[in-house]
């Protein structure tokens, strides 16, 4: 089996996430982005041109010259880049064909929909060094461009969310498939999710060795599923997640600590098991109450987010309204918290205003 070329990366001049998400006490409060390169920067249309989204997260230099445009662009605001990817990687190794379709988002042409295109992909043997090179080669070498300014993320979606695209065939409002899968074949599911999840743990795993210096999971789907169905389908496969990467890292030689985050969008009924599963830190939704949330964490992980992105339509004075409760009721932002947003940009944000929205967390995030 082929291996990833191990590299002598320089010094990194700015550990604020990793010490935050380990628990540390910090200076201010770590902020990053879901989502953060990507559609609302003009400079992202400029990279990508009309090129295939796949093709051009697939061309190395293409991939890390849009994972590091927010970075240049809020120079000093940013404590992390994230690899310029998509959680639909996955499924693509494991045989499946995803398409990205202007305007309309991922698209599969041949969806799970019987036991046989199950067994199809149960029986495809996965090569993730070979089916995702491309991946650790994006991540080298935008390690290497970043030159130490801030850690780079990697990243992989959840099983659940994705056998939720695997079934659906794209995105969903009724989630009629995957529904149909896991009230009538749950077996299958199950050994469904299981090589998914054998294949992220792989999959992040080889994105450490390539350079990836924290990661993040993301079960975006999770919300969709009821309490009970998520203690069955999802948290036993996160957990697996948070423990079996650092045991791979171990097999491969990676003796540093690599902090982990689980983003589980809605699954608001999860969060005290979700911050005893393993992982550094939990990410949470908009919905959630902040105060709330670290009432119920009880300082166990760092907690991340989680600003309902819509605020960034909003003047000056509602974003910064919105930063100074959000992070007074993270207790002030100086242990156990992460800023983020509580999911991704949109489209049609202002640059100027998500400048607006950082510079107004370290100001804020800074004070005593």
């Amino acid at each position: 089996m082929q291996e990833i070329q191990r590299v002598q990366f320089a010094p990194l001049k700015n550990d604020l996430i990793l010490r935050a998400a380990r628990g540390e006490t910090v200076e201010r409060p770590p902020c990053w982005i879901m989502r953060q390169a990507g559609r609302y920067l003009p400079e992202y249309h400029k990279a990508k041109g009309n090129r295939d989204f796949f093709e051009i997260c697939r061309d190395a230099e293409v991939a890390s010259e849009i994972t590091i445009q927010p970075v240049k662009r809020y120079a000093g605001l940013l404590d992390a880049a994230i690899i310029f990817s998509d959680i639909l990687v996955i499924p693509q190794a494991m045989g499946m064909k995803v398409e990205m379709l202007e305007g309309k988002g991922p698209h599969f042409p041949e969806p799970l929909r019987t036991k046989e295109d199950a067994q199809k992909v149960l029986d495809y043997k996965v090569d993730v060094l070979k089916e995702l090179d491309w991946a650790f080669r994006a991540i080298t070498l935008t390690r290497k461009k970043l030159d130490g300014q801030v850690p780079l993320f990697g990243f992989c979606g959840g099983p659940w969310t994705l056998l939720v695209y695997m079934t659906e065939g794209g995105g969903s409002k009724m989630f009629k498939f995957a529904k149909e899968w896991i009230n009538q074949y749950p077996d299958i599911c199950h050994q469904l999710l299981q090589k998914t999840t054998d294949v992220a743990i792989e999959f992040l795993s080889q994105q450490v060795i390539a350079g990836a210096q924290i990661l993040q999971v993301f079960e975006s789907w999770g919300g969709e599923l009821s309490p009970a169905d998520f203690d069955e389908f999802s948290l036993p496969y996160l957990k697996q997640i948070s423990s079996k990467v650092p045991q791979r890292l171990q097999e491969l030689g990676h003796k540093e600590h690599v902090p982990m985050v689980v983003f589980a969008k809605g699954s608001w009924y999860a969060l005290d098991k979700l911050c005893g599963i393993g992982y550094n830190a939990v990410s949470l939704d908009w919905l959630w109450n902040p105060a709330d949330a670290c009432k119920i964490n009880q300082g166990r992980v760092t907690l991340q987010g989680n600003l309902d992105p819509g605020i960034i339509y909003g003047s000056d004075e509602v974003i910064t309204k919105r930063v100074e409760t959000m992070i007074k009721q993270f207790g002030g932002g100086k242990s156990h918290y992460i800023v983020n947003f509580g999911h991704g940009t949109h489209p049609f944000m202002d640059p100027e205003k998500i400048r607006h929205f950082l510079q107004e967390c370290h100001r804020v995030g800074s004070q005593k």
